[in-house]
């Protein structure tokens, strides 16, 4: 799917590590690994056993931590760094994460792929009770909570805060001794253990661990808290379990190809999505073209099973980066253009099939499917590797609102002639999760959170539901 207003953005990228002299350069690396999953802002705060130490900055891990000066500031050997895509709080310098405090028992750092539903609730009460909030992010909700907890170690105070929360997280903080990783209790977000000699390593996906050499350990568990200390790694589990509800939207386009999870290569279940959906929603064609880069391995899976030839008919140019600023409305109107080409030679006097990821609000697909009926295309048959997008995200995953989502506007049919294709399919809620390797889905008991398709939410939408503002604006501005 490519990256416009039109689009489900990606979330945030949690990295940890301790126990090596290079921790803040891993660090780095392992950022710039998850860099697909947020590109607003990233930051990285090390402790070297008697101070910690901080970067924050707005952009690209290459933009801001490719320098030596910046690495060796960030002196210890433990680290925890942050990707940032917003999801609550504005783009300010002050919500960056990792966030930092110190408490009555010592410095702490929090990093937060997420987000949490009851946040303004809390925020509103923690207010009342004299807490002040220096961010408009949602993660120092948890800070305030572990502030005031009567606990006196600094798992505890966390398990206290986690308790009182609502949504869907996962963690890595640092604290004076040690580096904590935790899963919401329902695993909605990703989080992985990763080894490298000595060092244990926490990670939002194992593609994090290939760039530095790591071996991938395994999963974290829903519900688990993992405490890594110079006494080793120790694994508590202080939640009621639940069963697992992990967002099925990582493997459908969150995810990196060549990460792991839950042990499913990413790129073999999208390349399995594509092969049910040839099944399901077959078309004469000539050719399947993938609409780059994200709906690439469903492409290859559709041409497997349809025997239709695949071919790159449209061509992506890598050097127009997701921060490329496009000053005019001109320049807006031709967005597609500028990221991707139609291949004129392979499409002209073809029957295309289009394959993409999603739809959202559907203007870049009615961008994408005009310039390929330019190129000479005699047809286009768009087939989407996702059920329709018919409900906002509220676990961390930054949708428009519901009114602004075309499917939960239009029938197919309706989508299909305001896009300008011949036909239009997705694959079905069923053929997913058949492509996921389950029978069906469980509707009394869902396998996975799919509540983008479904409207099923699995964990209580309280702020959403109740009056509070949806969003809260910073009233002071960074300049």
């Amino acid at each position: 799917m490519i990256y416009s207003d039109d689009n489900l953005h990606e979330e945030c990228g949690v990295f940890g590590i301790f126990n090596n002299n290079n921790a803040a350069a891993h660090t780095a690396l392992g950022l710039h690994a998850l860099q697909h999953r947020g590109q607003e802002a990233a930051g990285i705060v090390s402790y070297d056993g008697a101070q910690f130490y901080s970067h924050r900055a707005m952009g690209l891990i290459s933009d801001n931590f490719s320098s030596a000066s910046i690495i060796d500031k960030l002196k210890g050997n433990i680290a925890i760094g942050h990707n940032r895509y917003s999801t609550t709080g504005e783009t300010l310098l002050r919500n960056v994460q990792p966030l930092f405090a110190e408490l009555n028992f010592g410095g702490l750092a929090i990093a937060h792929n997420g987000n949490l539903t009851n946040a303004m609730q809390l925020r509103r009460e923690l207010i009342k009770r004299g807490s002040i909030f220096q961010a408009t992010s949602d993660t120092e909700v948890i800070i305030h909570l572990m502030a005031l907890s009567d606990k006196t170690t600094v798992e505890d105070r966390l398990i206290d805060a986690l308790k009182q929360i609502k949504g869907a997280y996962s963690l890595v903080c640092l604290s004076e001794n040690e580096v904590i990783g935790v899963r919401d209790p329902l695993g909605v977000r990703p989080l992985a253990l990763g080894k490298l000699e000595d060092s244990y390593i926490l990670a939002s996906e194992t593609c994090a661990f290939d760039i530095i050499g790591a071996d991938f350990v395994r999963d974290i568990e829903p519900g688990e808290i993992i405490i890594i200390s110079k006494q080793g790694l120790r694994s508590i589990k202080p939640f009621e379990s639940q069963k697992e509800r992990f967002c099925v939207f990582e493997y459908i386009y969150f995810a990196r190809p060549d990460s792991i999870i839950d042990s499913r290569n990413v790129y073999d279940v999208r390349k399995k999505i594509g092969e049910e959906l040839a099944r399901e929603m077959p078309v004469d064609a000539d050719i399947v073209v993938p609409v780059p880069d994200s709906g690439v391995p469903a492409s290859i899976g559709y041409s497997a099973a349809s025997g239709i030839a695949f071919e790159l008919g449209i061509i992506r140019n890598h050097y127009i980066g997701r921060t490329f600023i496009e000053p005019t409305d001109q320049v807006r109107h031709l967005g597609v253009k500028l990221k991707h080409n139609a291949n004129r030679a392979i499409i002209k006097g073809k029957r295309v099939i289009l394959v993409d990821d999603s739809i959202v609000r559907g203007t870049t697909s009615k961008k994408i499917v005009n310039m390929v009926r330019d190129a000479g295309a005699t047809e286009i048959h768009m087939r989407i590797a996702s059920p329709p997008t018919t409900h906002s995200c509220y676990y961390g995953v930054d949708t428009p609102e519901r009114s602004q989502l075309m499917a939960a506007n239009n029938d197919v049919k309706e989508m299909a002639k305001i896009i300008g294709v011949d036909s239009l399919a997705f694959i079905s809620i069923d053929g997913l999760y058949r492509a996921m390797g389950e029978a069906n889905r469980n509707k009394k008991s869902p396998q996975f959170c799919d509540a983008c398709f479904t409207g099923d939410y699995p964990i209580e939408l309280v702020d959403y539901n109740c009056t509070l503002p949806k969003k809260r604006k910073a009233r002071f501005a960074e300049v």
